[in-house]
């Protein structure tokens, strides 16, 4: 078959590309092995959310007291029926994606894609049947993988990933997790919050090492207060699985300690997808084990891009998505701006959330700018406290020579609802009076914003 554009995966990269290169005119096939949606809908953004929620909702029984409302007996959870949910929510968004190519009248190519030449693929079926289509472009979003570590072999029993942790038939007594980016962290909060005996690894000083200090401390104190065991400058030396139980070794300040835990979840990072689609054939340029691209993610082989997590850049889903959208409108001969990876916002999805955007303070200060800083902490605000949330706070950065915004940093109960005012503030340069001019509802946690951009210039009225 002869495309305009064949893209090979069909994540919120591919998928959202494809749909967009329909609305453009072209004529589109997607290449995918397994379900449509790829990691983010099938084993990543959305079904964790799904198993979070039932994290919550466990967490508000328990303490159903707080809020003045008696429940008999004891509150259990139900693993299997709470992973059925989270596989039926993930199954449901998939199904979308399926309507969406219907609706567009987009091909779905079932099979494992690989390049013949700059505009042919190969397209190899579960079954082995093997077919070749051509097209005008073809962009590669083939997403990642949970890295492994030579001393950290993922077994999928004992030491795991996070395909695994999501369909565990029954809690285990212990775990440890090792690193503490966003799903070492989301997995950690779940499992804690389920009941599960967590130990927290992390190599660095700091949980969630990206983000402000001040985040990173919060949430280490809220992980703490919760009962969850946090290492930091730690590191796993080797894990011994031949007991019952996973002996941990982790090197610490203070020397080796073990640990014994029933499984060992592995989230020290993603390694991008290339493997076996003949880029190297092709002569497709690598760059730190990524492909190298231009600003309208172009290879070094006319006609052939790449997008997502396969490319430098951060590894999220909303990036995918807004890379591949410009891809194809420079493709259709549009004139797209080119993403502003210093806008990206970023979101954690424990208890406390974490969403951050921009330059964090240190960054801002090492940038040279002069700052202004305005923190409000959720413990003065009311619906923070009506709602039993009282953990976190919002911090904001300017520059304090023009009044731009750098950064928002936030942590707390809905916070990565909350982030996208910041981003869309700094896309219009946004200064801080006019953030503090900007009318926001009471009560809302948002008014946090307000008064956040209010305490940076000394104008505070809650605090």
């Amino acid at each position: 078959m002869k495309y305009d554009l064949l893209i090979i995966g069909s994540g919120p990269g591919g998928y959202v590309a494809a749909i967009r290169a329909s609305q453009l005119g072209m004529k589109v096939g997607v290449v995918e092995k397994e379900s449509l949606g790829g990691i983010c809908l099938n084993w990543g953004c959305i079904p964790t959310k799904a198993l979070i929620k039932s994290a919550q909702v466990f967490e508000y029984l328990n303490h159903s007291a707080d809020y003045g409302i008696t429940l008999e007996g004891t509150v259990q959870p139900d693993m299997k029926k709470i992973v059925e949910r989270s596989r039926n929510v993930a199954a449901g968004m998939s199904k979308g994606v399926q309507f969406l190519f219907k609706k567009n009248k987009i091909d779905h190519i079932s099979g494992f894609g690989k390049f013949v030449s700059a505009n042919e693929v190969e397209v190899t079926s579960e079954e082995g049947k093997a077919e070749k289509h051509t097209a005008s472009h073809i962009i590669i979003a083939t997403g990642a993988r949970s890295k492994e570590l030579p001393n950290l072999k993922q077994d999928d029993r004992k030491i795991i990933g996070y395909r695994e942790a999501m369909t565990l038939e029954k809690l285990p007594e212990s775990m440890v997790v090792v690193g503490s980016g966003a799903i070492g962290s989301e997995f950690a909060w779940f499992f804690n919050t389920m009941g599960t005996k967590v130990t927290l690894v992390e190599f660095l000083s700091n949980v969630v090492p990206l983000e402000d200090e001040e985040v990173s401390k919060q949430l280490e104190r809220s992980f703490k207060k919760a009962k969850m065991t946090v290492m930091t400058n730690s590191s796993v030396e080797s894990v011994d699985t031949s007991g019952d139980l996973c002996k941990v070794n982790v090197k610490t300040k203070k020397g080796i300690e073990v640990i014994e835990a029933e499984v060992v979840l592995s989230a020290i990072g993603i390694t991008p997808n290339l493997e076996g689609i003949g880029i190297e054939e092709l002569g497709i340029e690598i760059e730190d084990e990524k492909v190298k691209v231009d600003e309208y993610y172009q290879t070094n082989v006319k006609g052939v891009y790449a997008i997502g997590d396969i490319v430098n850049g951060p590894a999220l889903a909303h990036v995918a998505s807004a890379e591949g959208i410009i891809c194809v409108e420079k493709i259709a001969g549009e004139k797209p701006q080119s993403l502003d990876y210093e806008n990206i916002p970023a979101c954690t999805y424990c208890s406390p959330e974490v969403a951050s955007v921009g330059l964090n303070e240190k960054q801002a200060i090492e940038k040279g700018y002069d700052v202004k800083v305005g923190k409000f902490p959720f413990t003065a605000s009311g619906k923070a406290s009506a709602a039993g949330h009282k953990d976190g706070f919002v911090k904001l950065i300017f520059d304090a020579k023009y009044g731009e915004l750098l950064g928002g940093h936030m942590i707390g109960a809905n916070v990565t609802e909350m982030i996208a005012e910041i981003v869309v503030a700094r896309k219009l340069e946004t200064t801080g009076y006019e953030m503090i001019k900007s009318v926001h509802p009471h009560p809302t946690m948002s008014e946090a914003v307000m008064e956040a951009a209010a305490a940076a210039y000394n104008e505070v009225i809650h605090l």
